[in-house]
């Protein structure tokens, strides 16, 4: 069951240069894929973009196709109130059970805020979450 809460990010690694992003981003409408949500870090003069993908299989091989260096990661996406404290009350939770949070973007959906969480046990994250009451994307987004 928890596996089905799991969705997969792709990560895109590129040099941190005027005209990247609008390459990624232009590849994926050219391919028809939809971005959900993104983050992008930088160290080094390189960025990593992450993104949420209607179709990340494809969206690799486009990205790939065109020499970017790509990977998927398992991250999970939970439905948070979108006023004071629905961050506290998600982080609250992982954080009483020991579950360490790498990284995080939200955005703020139709329904609902949603945070998206690269966590060092994520299965158990699912667990945890699900128990306490909480609501999570399913992994296919483009449902």
């Amino acid at each position: 069951m928890e596996k089905s809460y799991i969705v997969k990010q792709i990560s895109i690694f590129s040099e941190n240069r005027p005209g990247r992003l609008a390459a990624i981003a232009g590849a994926l409408r050219d391919a028809g894929i939809n971005i959900f949500a993104f983050s992008i870090a930088e160290a080094d003069g390189f960025g990593v973009v992450r993104a949420l993908v209607d179709r990340p299989d494809d969206a690799y091989r486009t990205l790939t196709d065109l020499g970017f260096r790509v990977s998927f990661t398992d991250v999970i996406g939970v439905k948070m109130r979108d006023e004071p404290g629905g961050l506290s009350d998600i982080a609250s939770i992982l954080g009483d059970a020991g579950i360490n949070i790498e990284y995080a973007y939200a955005y703020s959906g139709k329904d609902a805020a949603v945070l998206i969480l690269r966590v060092d046990q994520v299965e158990d994250a699912v667990r945890q979450i699900l128990g306490r009451g909480g609501e999570l994307l399913k992994a296919s987004l483009s449902q």
